[in-house]
């Protein structure tokens, strides 16, 4: 966010989502502390009502976000690769923070039923202090609100995968035959320009799907409850709990092993 907030020539309309991106993944890092505080002890969940709604909303809406901003960062990359005339005109830096903002609003709105599926409750009965825990509330479960988040998120993952697979294919398709055409040296710069691009963003979304698929995965057997899986659920969820934050931490890592011009803002930062 530094490196773009600094420099013009960082100001692109690829940079402009992926500090956005970046943006989602701090927020993301809002909920740790209370991830491993439930590590370390589950219950009495100490921190509150509100904050257990709050994080859980936040997470789910930095997931939704980082996942439509990937998504719509490659299909605009397919049309300025596909279609460079009609990108020129109509992909603006004006119309991509219109494009960034709605991404957002739509975000916040489709993780909303969250605020209503969790929360600090008494389990089994009890009324002590010592047995609340932030989790799913029961009978907001029961209504079947646990089940349609679950496949809202399976969705929210799964399908952009599949768009994604197919712009890359399309884009790699069009970068292979472009490269037999007779071109002068300014066609070349663009050619290498988007090359270097796609090879870093076909790397974040490979990273991204890494480390998410656990995630999504523990999530489809969480809402089953499949007791004899209980074990191995458990498992899972810890391993794609540290993936999941690492999914969050790594991108900077790979801009500055993939693009040259970050390192040498980042450089000239340090």
């Amino acid at each position: 966010l530094l490196i773009f907030k600094r420099y013009k020539e960082m100001r692109t309309t690829v940079n402009m989502y992926l500090s956005s991106m970046a943006l989602s993944d701090i927020l993301i890092f809002f909920g740790l502390p209370s991830d491993l505080y439930r590590i370390w002890k589950y219950k009495p969940y100490i921190f509150g009502d509100f904050l257990c709604k709050f994080l859980f909303y936040l997470s789910e809406t930095c997931t939704y976000c980082t996942i439509l901003h990937i998504t719509t960062l490659s299909v605009e990359r397919y049309f300025a690769i596909c279609f460079p005339l009609k990108a020129k005109t109509t992909i603006t830096k004006c119309r991509v923070k219109g494009v960034i903002l709605s991404l957002w609003v739509w975000a916040l709105l489709t993780a909303s039923p969250v605020l209503f599926l969790f929360g600090v409750e008494h389990r089994n009965g009890s009324r002590s202090d010592e047995a609340k825990e932030c989790n799913y509330i029961e009978h907001t479960a029961r209504t079947g609100l646990l089940e349609t988040m679950t496949w809202l998120s399976t969705i929210y993952f799964f399908l952009p995968v599949l768009c994604l697979t197919l712009l890359y294919g399309l884009i790699c398709g069009k970068l292979w035959r472009s490269r037999h055409k007779m071109r002068g040296p300014q066609v070349a710069s663009r050619e290498k320009y988007h090359k270097q691009t796609v090879k870093m963003l076909a790397v974040v979304v490979l990273a991204f799907v890494l480390c998410w698929l656990p995630f999504h995965i523990g999530r489809i057997l969480f809402a089953q409850t499949i007791i004899v899986l209980y074990d191995f659920t458990q498992y899972l969820n810890l391993i794609s709990m540290l993936l999941f934050y690492l999914g969050a931490s790594i991108n900077p890592i790979l801009y500055n092993v993939m693009s040259q011009k970050y390192r040498k803002a980042m450089s000239k930062i340090l």
